[in-house]
């Protein structure tokens, strides 16, 4: 199993304030602030990472919150819904919160026999509270306000949204191991078998869909985990006889990366478990301080005097 696709590694999306959305991501959400870095592109712009306590893969939302970018829109060739897993009974006070901090907000639904609550951050980003069919047992990070028996697990599923169902699922089927699962009207679930948790990939089919746009509110990619990076280059061999444009190993100091675009317009990524996010710092004091990719360290100080406070 552990030569395979182990579910999702990670998530990574698009913001237009770094303060308010470390505010609602660390105090409303309640995750943990895992990683303060930078862009490797762009190091005028913070990448924050968010997780459980040791920014567990199948936990890690990422964010590059762009000041002034402006809202994008979900749509058509990319990643649209984002789901957590949360314990049974616990909806209510997410929606009591939710409800107290203006985050808009939707009724208690329930899709393929699990009830969810759908929210949009304070960009727009759509993101599910999911009362998964089986116990999800993992460890959340827990503060005074968010307790053990209402917070988040990690990552439920993710949707994407594509014009044509096949071709994207060829991708999951064919390459990363997964599996049709069940259908409700246009959405197809995918499921892999090597992991509990964060296991699900829905595929929502819209032909008449709009292209998305990215910018703030919108999803950049969307990264499936696998063990190490000799099983990381396996799979670009695999990638690249398919045909697929996929590219070197790169090096993103907390996991190693490769990246392609799924026929369906949506980026995929493949990200390694090691080496993780204590190379850096001890695991008490995760995302306490900002953390520079090497080759941006002899310019800390201008690059601490661009970026917002939070």
């Amino acid at each position: 199993m552990e030569n395979n696709i182990l579910g999702l590694h990670h998530i990574t999306a698009i913001a237009d304030n770094a303060r308010r959305n470390h505010h609602f991501y660390t105090k409303v959400l309640a995750l943990r602030m895992v990683k303060k870095t930078v862009n490797f592109d762009d190091p005028g712009t913070y990448h924050f990472y968010y997780g459980d306590e040791q920014g567990s893969p199948g936990t890690i939302l990422t964010f590059f919150p762009w000041e002034g970018i402006g809202a994008g829109r979900t749509g058509n060739g990319m990643a649209t819904d984002i789901g957590y897993s949360v314990p049974g009974g616990s909806l209510d006070f997410w929606a009591s919160r939710f409800k107290e901090f203006n985050i808009a907000q939707e009724e208690v639904k329930e899709r393929f026999g699990e009830q969810f609550l759908s929210l949009r951050d304070p960009d727009g980003l759509n993101l599910d509270l999911i009362v998964p069919a089986h116990t999800d047992d993992r460890a959340p990070w827990v503060t005074g306000e968010v307790s053990n028996d209402v917070a988040t697990r990690g990552f439920h599923s993710i949707t994407l949204t594509v014009r044509k169902l096949d071709p994207t699922a060829a991708i999951l089927t064919d390459i990363l191991g997964y599996s049709l699962e069940a259908q409700e009207g246009n959405r197809y679930r995918f499921k892999t078998n090597t992991v509990e948790n964060a296991a699900i990939v829905d595929i929502l089919e819209d032909s008449e869909g709009r292209p998305g746009v990215n910018a703030a509110g919108t999803n950049h990619h969307v990264a499936f985990r696998v063990k190490d990076d000799n099983i990381l280059m396996d799979y670009r061999e695999r990638i690249a006889r398919k045909g697929y444009n996929i590219t070197p190993k790169i090096d993103r100091d907390y996991f190693y990366s490769l990246y392609f675009r799924e026929p369906g317009g949506v980026l995929f990524e493949l990200a390694t478990d090691n080496p993780g996010f204590t190379r850096d710092e001890p695991l008490e004091s995760l995302g306490s301080s900002l953390k520079l990719p090497k080759q941006y360290e002899p310019a800390r100080a201008r690059i601490e005097a661009v970026l917002p406070v939070l």
